[in-house]
Formats: C-alpha cells, sequence, structure tokens
C-alpha cells in the first residue's frame, strides 16, 4: 500500500502515481483492515449503536499493524479526528478519541484539533465534493497552537473512504507548525480501481 494514501501498491515501499503527482500533508498512512465484511458490521454497531466497549479490541487490531506501535511511540500527539457538536451529541461519543485513549493514553488529546463546525455527511459525496464540504471544519486550539511547533503528529480516524477528513486536518496541523503527520486508521474503504 501507498504509504501516504494506503492505497495498493505492487511494491510496498512506492508511492502511488497520484501521491508522487500532488503529494498529500500525510507522511504515513497506516491501515489495520479493509473495511469489508465483518468489520463493516462491527464498526458500525461500534460507531452507531452506542456499543464503546469494543474500542479496546479494535484498538488492539489497529496495534497488530506493521509500524503503528513504532510510529506511536516516535509521536509527541496523538490526536482523534474531532467529531462536531452535533453528530457527538447524536452518538454520544466519538469514536476517534476512544480508539486513541487507547492507542496512546498519555500522548492521546481530544482538545488540541477542533472541529469548528458541522458538515454534511461524506458517505455519498465524491472527493472533490468530500474535499470542498470539509474547507474550514478544522482548526487547532489557539492557545495550544505553539504546543504543535516541530511535533510528530499521528491522527486517528475509524474509517478512512477518500482521505479527505485525514487530509484536510493534517493540513490544519503543518500550518499550525506541526513537522510530521502521519495516520493510523482503522479500517479502509477500498477505492474504484483498487485491486
Amino acid at each position: 500500500r501507498c504509504p501516504s494514501c494506503a492505497l495498493p501498491l505492487p511494491h510496498p515501499a512506492q508511492r502511488c502515481g497520484a501521491c508522487l503527482k500532488s503529494p498529500p500533508p500525510l507522511d504515513l498512512c497506516l491501515t489495520a483492515t479493509a473495511y469489508a465484511w465483518p468489520w463493516v458490521d462491527l464498526i458500525a454497531r461500534y460507531k452507531f449503536q452506542q456499543q464503546a466497549g469494543w474500542a479496546g479490541p479494535l484498538a488492539t487490531l489497529m496495534l497488530s499493524t506493521p509500524w503503528a506501535e513504532d510510529t506511536l511511540d516516535a509521536a509527541d500527539w496523538v490526536l482523534p479526528i474531532p467529531l462536531s457538536a452535533q453528530r457527538l451529541a447524536e452518538r454520544g461519543f466519538n469514536q476517534s478519541w476512544l480508539l486513541a485513549r487507547q492507542l496512546s493514553p498519555h500522548k492521546a488529546d481530544a482538545h488540541l484539533l477542533l472541529r469548528t463546525r458541522d458538515t454534511p455527511s461524506q458517505r455519498t459525496l465524491p472527493r472533490a465534493e468530500r474535499l470542498a464540504n470539509l474547507v474550514g471544519a478544522f482548526a487547532v486550539e489557539p492557545l495550544r497552537a505553539a504546543q504543535l511547533r516541530g511535533k510528530k503528529v499521528v491522527l486517528i480516524d475509524d474509517v478512512m473512504t477518500s482521505g479527505a477528513s485525514l487530509h484536510t486536518a493534517a493540513r490544519v496541523l503543518r500550518e499550525a507548525g506541526a513537522a510530521q503527520v502521519s495516520a493510523l486508521v482503522l479500517a479502509r474503504t477500498e477505492a474504484v480501481g483498487d485491486a
């Protein structure tokens, strides 16, 4: 898989053509599993049916991903993709925060990267619309921005589809001075045309 976008590649150390042509803001993107059966159903129960108890086992699966432990150990901050206040109220918890807290309890922080506004669901939108939907949706806590300068950050998310949320959040962190931004994701959907 491409280390930047996690798309399948014939040679694991290479970057895909799209990432070479237009480098994404992520230095590395690690994925535990494909977003396919049985994970789809399990993640849906965890995320939408208030089964927060799955955070521990799912985090263990994420830690089994090659280079995940080393990436987390090298990080200064482990940040979940934040939810809007509206989405948080609907779900009752941020599934990415629970994973981040399990993965790295001493480096995880749910208040350094903020969601500034609610956005329509990304699920049915094509990539370009997903990116447009997220413009201005993330920000660094202004009083804490200096804590990111020169630091290594790992973003945590449950499902990566187009990478729009991770890339938008990573750009915000880089603008705040983060030296390196990686991502660790529970599941990755297979893009159209993936082998």
